[in-house]
């Protein structure tokens, strides 16, 4: 499943450099599926959003750094476990339960946001 992040974060900013997709952000910072990928142009991401991969999206919060489910792929293929919630001080960085993935979608989400 992917990781989110819950309101007890403090804005440390720990987790975003440790991501390997590029899927954490700055609360009410765009974001761009882009964005430390391989994608370009039109593309259909996992959950079936169809965007403009260069565009800005909406960010998913204004208050709290957040985690792009559509990005996340816990660290499959990159480390043994999410870097994310490894460095984070507070255990803010957990499973989401709304977005439950097989090992195997998780590390095929990474092939398509890496081309490979």
């Amino acid at each position: 499943m992917a990781i989110k992040i819950t309101d007890e974060c403090i804005n440390c900013g720990a987790c975003e450099p440790e991501c390997p997709n590029t899927a954490i952000y700055e609360g009410a910072v765009d974001w761009k599926a882009a964005d430390g990928t391989s994608l370009r142009g039109s593309v259909t991401m996992a959950s079936g959003l169809s965007l403009d991969a260069d565009a800005p999206q909406a960010p998913v919060s204004d208050d709290i750094y957040f985690i792009v489910t559509d990005k996340c792929t816990e660290c499959k293929g990159f480390h043994e476990e999410p870097q994310c919630a490894a460095v984070c001080p507070v255990d803010c960085c957990v499973p989401d339960e709304d977005h439950v993935e097989t090992d195997e979608e998780l590390l095929d989400k990474k092939a398509f946001l890496h081309n490979e």
